[in-house]
């Protein structure tokens, strides 16, 4: 093989060598859409951990760093709303009833931002069994995390009162989520803000309206129930009024 020229090789030497580049770390959410896009293409079942991992260009070890299981992938949005929820619970808000909506109102205007990977993941989710507990015991974790906080910000006000109010809060956002999720032509505007303050003021009586209700203010639905209505059937009593309601 030919000698380079003296010259070439003195060249060759001072020319910096650039560092190899790297590939930039996925968040957690942007693994998780990887994988949700495998659920829908393969199905759940058929998805393992290894086939996300290299999906996503990630090693095993890195996966189960940033996820427990194949299960926590669905709901890694979950995760993170609920980080910020605390957050904003921290802080002081004159409020603690509008509050609590407003948390809500962050949660479905992060799915209404996805909501093209939002939907995939709702098909999936109906497809499989196992996900679908998962997603109850998350709108549970929603509903303690309101209840409490109402407990300790609002002074006497009673336990159940505040358990209701925020059954009542999870499940009117989910009931209007899905019709978005779900939404086909004739499926008219709903507005969150209007049904949030509905529950709102049949709980607090006294509140006022907040700006984004007053511009939302449409038709409302009145919702009387007894005292002793268990949480539960409370919410399943408001959505299915929601739904005799909903624009056909």
């Amino acid at each position: 093989m030919p000698e380079l020229p003296t010259t070439a090789v003195a060249a060759a030497a001072s020319r910096p060598v650039e560092p190899p580049r790297t590939q930039r770390q996925l968040s957690r959410v942007e693994v998780a859409d990887i994988a949700v896009r495998l659920f829908q293409e393969h199905g759940y079942e058929a998805t393992s951990t290894v086939d996300i991992a290299e999906a996503a260009g990630v090693s095993r070890s890195t996966f189960f760093r940033q996820f427990r299981s194949k299960d926590d992938v669905i709901f890694a949005d979950h995760d993170d709303l609920v980080a910020r929820i605390e957050d904003y619970f921290a802080a002081t808000h004159p409020d603690p009833w509008l509050a609590v909506c407003e948390a809500a109102t962050m949660v479905f205007e992060r799915f209404r931002e996805r909501l093209e990977i939002v939907r995939i993941r709702d098909r999936v989710l109906r497809d499989t069994p196992v996900l679908r507990d998962r997603e109850t015991v998350m709108a549970i974790r929603y509903e303690r995390m309101f209840a409490s906080y109402l407990r300790s910000t609002v002074p006497g006000v009673p336990p159940l009162t505040a358990i209701r109010f925020a059954a009542a809060v999870t499940a009117t956002h989910n009931f209007v989520l899905r019709r978005l999720i779900r939404a086909d032509d004739n499926v008219g505007p709903f507005s969150l803000a209007t049904e949030l303050a509905e529950v709102r003021r049949f709980f607090h009586p006294d509140a006022v309206a907040s700006d984004s209700e007053v511009r939302s203010m449409g038709d409302v639905v009145v919702a009387v129930f007894p005292a002793a209505t268990d949480p539960a059937e409370l919410a399943r009593a408001i959505e299915e009024r929601l739904r005799t309601q909903a624009p056909r």
